[in-house]
């Protein structure tokens, strides 16, 4: 016998000694059948289980329609949920940055794959993850067809995760919203958004716990029903559906979803070379956690537009004539909107005045 084969110990290694539990991980996708089974939509083919998730287009009404993808994640927006334990809604966040991105297109969202990465399997965590995932697609109705679950002992600490998303839409061909009808005089509509959605967070994160020193239980702001930690955990609103039923029944023309970059970084996206976005930032009502932000770390002005959505989620691009109509559709769909500028004559870019 040789002196490395004398030292070996009596029980044998296993995969769960490395810190991957398959038991775990086999109970955690028991816990998440139901949740993608309730966010069955016509096109559907199958269930979880398989190594890839099923559609027919012609099922879901797209024959001959174009493929539209995105993908996304949270950002450190996780880091909050872990801090909170809350995981019911940050699902939620993910189907929002991919489908509000899909819709920019014209797109209807049909599918949805998510990759959840942990430092250890918690099938009670997995559950919720998932589950707000679930709610996000059935609120966009979009069907969660996959995904992925990976433990990463090591690399990750019990506790953490990650999330990342996928999307798939479908818009005929002639529907596709590209920003190429954009005239000087259109008006520029903004849909309300009453958080931080999931962007900005890393600067957040620092201006709440270490500028000010708050903790999760404090008041958000002076006066607040809601601590920080729920104002930053708030869902993001998924506008997708109300945007979907503006394009069919009116000329919309353009569509930008304000993430990292702010108004400035995103509305410049799908503007013609030829044309300006002039933007009224007084024409509605910045939140107070915005506000908050910006006084705890005397942020500049221009630095808040550049990080933050500061109020506005999501602008169209529609006829001056059509704005009234689209607000009312909107509101009707639970968005309040209001026109926050115009096209102008210019060089592609974003002014803010």
């Amino acid at each position: 016998m040789s002196a490395d084969e004398g030292s070996r110990p009596e029980v044998s290694a296993s995969y769960k000694d490395a810190g991957v539990d398959i038991e775990a991980g086999e109970a955690a996708v028991d816990r998440i059948k139901p949740l993608v089974a309730s966010t069955d939509r016509p096109g559907v083919m199958g269930s979880i289980g398989g190594f890839g998730g099923l559609f027919d287009l012609e099922a879901a009404g797209h024959t001959g329609s174009m493929l539209v993808s995105a993908t996304d994640g949270v950002g450190t927006k996780a880091l909050v949920a872990t801090m909170t334990g809350n995981y019911e809604t940050i699902g939620i966040d993910l189907v929002a940055m991919c489908v509000d991105d899909l819709v920019c297109q014209g797109a209807e969202p049909l599918f949805f794959l998510d990759y959840v990465s942990v430092g250890q399997v918690v099938p009670e965590q997995m559950e919720a993850i998932v589950g707000g995932v679930a709610e996000g697609c059935r609120q966009a109705n979009c069907a969660l067809v996959g995904g992925e679950m990976a433990e990463h002992p090591g690399v990750m600490e019990p506790g953490e995760f990650d999330l990342v998303g996928f999307a798939v839409g479908a818009v005929a061909a002639g529907s596709v919203i590209s920003g190429a009808d954009v005239a000087v005089g259109d008006a520029v509509i903004g849909i309300a958004s009453p958080n931080l959605r999931s962007n900005g967070f890393s600067l957040a994160r620092k201006l709440m716990f270490e500028t000010a020193g708050r903790s999760l239980d404090d008041p958000a702001w002076e006066g607040a029903d809601v601590t920080v930690g729920e104002a930053l955990l708030e869902p993001s609103v998924i506008y997708t559906p109300a945007v979907l039923a503006a394009a069919k029944q009116f000329d919309v023309r353009a569509v930008a979803h304000v993430t990292g970059g702010g108004l400035p970084g995103n509305v410049n996206r799908v503007l013609p070379d030829n044309t300006d976005a002039t933007i009224d930032t007084s024409s509605w009502g910045v939140p107070p956690i915005f506000t908050e932000l910006q006084r705890i770390g005397n942020v500049a002005t221009d630095e808040m537009f550049r990080t933050f959505n500061m109020g506005i989620g999501m602008i169209l691009v529609v006829p001056l004539a059509e704005v009234d109509g689209v607000n009312d559709l909107l509101l009707e769909h639970g968005h309040p909107s209001v026109q926050i500028g115009e096209i102008t004559t210019g060089t592609g870019i974003v002014n803010l005045t």
